[in-house]
């Protein structure tokens, strides 16, 4: 019920309950609505500093900026319902009727509190299904993890079922997940599992419990038949439906299960042909450009970085410059300053001795920027790699959408042994496991001989033995939790660590190699 302002006791009054309001809230949403009509304005943020209410002859005076520059108006009533404030307002000698609708932008706090209420109520129901699973079974402790900033709330539940003589550790994402997040799933709850067996006082924990979507199930399965039979037996794997009311156990999964699964084979490689536009833009800088074939042409990228595409439309070769794909440029002569200004910044900003370390040349796309440099020459990684043929960004299987990542790299060794490389240039939790993972989709290839029939590698010799793991990243942004993950992976899958130099920009060397399970 609007408040209508009769007397100056009245005004005097709504002037200072609507500045107390505004001081509440720093940032306030605006929708001013010409005709009184409800919700058909435009909408804009204004912050507390933008706008004043004030009393002028004994009327009350709203003034704020807008998109049209600064606007007053005369507040005739007025509505505060606890969530918006609601303005009766004119304009103009009262020629002009508005509506204004001010909504107070909530703060981070606000909002982190209300998204770790309801992650909470999920993990609760969560524990409350796991625990009903088990007679004689009670919620000894339900909280989220830690999120990914301070004062952030966690992703997934942490459970402890107690029973008479054992514990159980129980964990699952509380937020809808995508099958690509598995690896960090697992990984997390790898990592509170072994931190919380070594903790807690007897009752010791037995089992780890792992409950996910029926999306995430398949996913999840091929990964912890990867680990360590000891931990493997520990592991059980649940699906929860979407409305938390029933768990049901996923039966065991061996790992000879994994090659058994349907796979498409690989097409052939087709010969990489490079049309002469290409091959002139790649001897302006050698060094540094290279080329990616695809079905569609020809991707050209400097350091990395996909600068330019050449494509041919009707036997005509054309070429499409620019960073981003929505503002991409077909290269003629009315565009031709620009691409010399784009070549003229890639070569600033994007090299080892770039003065400036923060533009976006230098600070995009880092890890094909290593990817780069380690196609020209493998053998800086190891010595005993085969040049080329070379396969970057190697898919295994058509399946974007259900987080099916391509590897890195994938090479051959002069002893006929594949090697399966992924490389990091920051700290990730994940890198361990995703290594793992593409081991199983190349294993999986090699097993069916389709990598052979393909002849990725030409005539030479593949050996029929499993293929080899490389992990790769600079000495400092190594995962704190890099050793203790690696340690869960089953030993018959070879995983060595290769520790390179922080300035791998300017050429890559190898500072440390080991095996690490």
């Amino acid at each position: 019920m609007f408040e209508r302002l009769t007397s100056s006791a009245a005004v005097a009054a709504a002037r200072q309950q609507i500045a107390a309001l505004f001081n509440q809230h720093a940032e306030w949403f605006c929708t001013t609505s010409v005709g009184g009509t409800s919700g058909r304005g435009e909408t804009h943020a204004l912050r507390r500093k933008e706008m004043d209410v004030s009393v002028a002859h004994g009327r009350l005076v709203l003034s704020c900026w807008t998109e049209k520059g600064s606007r007053s108006w005369r507040i005739l009533g007025w509505e505060w319902n606890g969530q918006m404030l609601l303005l009766q307002a004119s304009r103009r000698m009262g020629a002009e009727l508005s509506l204004i609708e001010l909504v107070p932008r909530a703060s981070a706090t606000a909002v982190a509190a209300t998204i770790r209420a309801a992650r909470q109520i999920r993990c609760d129901k969560l524990a409350q299904l796991a625990c009903a699973t088990q007679m004689e079974t009670r919620i000894e402790r339900a909280a989220l993890s830690p999120g990914t900033r301070l004062g952030q709330p966690g992703r997934y539940a942490r459970i402890l079922l107690r029973r008479k003589h054992t514990r159980i550790a129980v964990t699952g994402a509380v937020v809808a997940s995508h099958p690509a997040s598995v690896d960090a799933l697992l990984s997390s709850a790898l990592l509170w599992f072994r931190r919380t067996a070594d903790r807690v006082n007897p009752p010791y924990i037995a089992q780890l419990w792992v409950i996910v979507s029926s999306e995430l199930v398949n996913p999840l399965l091929d990964r912890v038949v990867l680990l360590r039979e000891s931990l493997q037996n520990l592991i059980h794997v649940f699906s929860v439906d979407d409305d938390l009311t029933k768990l049901t156990e996923i039966e065991g999964f061996e790992r000879c299960d994994l090659w058994q699964k349907k796979l498409v084979r690989l097409p052939p490689v087709p010969p990489a042909i490079v049309s002469s536009q290409t091959a002139a833009i790649v001897a302006a800088a050698p060094e540094a450009i290279d080329v990616v074939h695809s079905r569609h042409g020809e991707t050209l990228r400097y350091f990395g970085l996909p600068f330019a595409r050449v494509r041919s439309l009707l036997g005509v070769e054309r070429i499409w410059f620019g960073l981003d794909a929505s503002r991409r440029r077909l290269l003629d002569e009315s565009t031709r300053r620009e691409w010399e200004n784009l070549l003229h910044d890639l070569r600033a900003y994007r090299s080892a001795s770039a003065v400036d370390l923060r533009h976006a040349f230098y600070r995009s796309a880092a890890e094909a920027w290593l990817e780069s440099l380690l196609r020209r020459d493998i053998t800086k990684l190891d010595p005993g790699l085969i040049i080329a043929p070379l396969h970057a960004q190697f898919r295994t299987a058509r399946g974007g959408k259900l987080g099916i990542r391509p590897v890195d790299l994938l090479a051959l060794r002069q002893d006929g042994r594949l090697v399966v490389i992924e490389l990091k240039v920051f700290e990730d939790r994940e890198h361990v496991l995703q290594g793992a993972d593409y081991w199983r989709r190349v294993e999986a290839h090699r097993r069916r001989g389709h990598i052979e029939r393909a002849k990725l590698f030409g005539d030479l010799n593949i050996r029929d033995e499993p293929p080899l793991v490389y992990l790769v990243a600079p000495t400092l942004r190594v995962h704190p939790s890099f050793q203790t993950l690696a340690r869960c992976i089953a030993s018959e899958i070879e995983i060595y660590r290769f520790d390179i130099n922080e300035d791998w920009r300017s050429g890559v060397r190898v500072m440390r190699r080991l095996r690490v399970n």
